[in-house]
């Protein structure tokens, strides 16, 4: 797999869940077994935003031919394996259902492609 075609899977899958966190953070986080309160839905539509952010960045730069990819590879690399550990970590304080659980292994195996393409192949980043 080209790192392009990574960042546009990324991207994908930031702007979903991003247009979902804005639009139903109730339904959605209920399906994880998250009940939010009239502030925990605040939170989450703001970490929509992001997410569609994250989304938009990662799908405007999947074909730049710059020495910028590195740092963008590195800057999801960290974001995502934050991610997979805080998801971790409330899936086994069991603030989560077993779904919860998908959201594990989607931040588990983005961190480990951007891992891979930051350090295993870092010439295809740094054009």
């Amino acid at each position: 797999m080209k790192l392009s075609n990574f960042l546009t899977l990324k991207a994908v899958i930031s702007t979903f869940f991003g247009i979902a966190f804005v639009l139903v953070p109730v339904s959605l986080l209920a399906i994880y077994g998250v009940v939010l309160d009239a502030s925990g839905v605040m939170m989450a539509q703001m970490s929509g935003v992001s997410l569609i952010g994250i989304g938009l960045i990662c799908w405007f730069s999947r074909n730049v031919d710059s020495s910028l990819l590195s740092g963008i590879t590195l800057s999801l690399l960290i974001a995502d394996g934050l991610g997979f550990v805080l998801m971790l970590r409330s899936q086994l304080l069991g603030q989560m259902n077993a779904m919860g659980w998908t959201a594990v292994a989607l931040y588990l195996l983005l961190t480990l492609g951007f891992g891979y393409f930051y350090f295993v192949k870092p010439e295809v980043t740094v054009r």
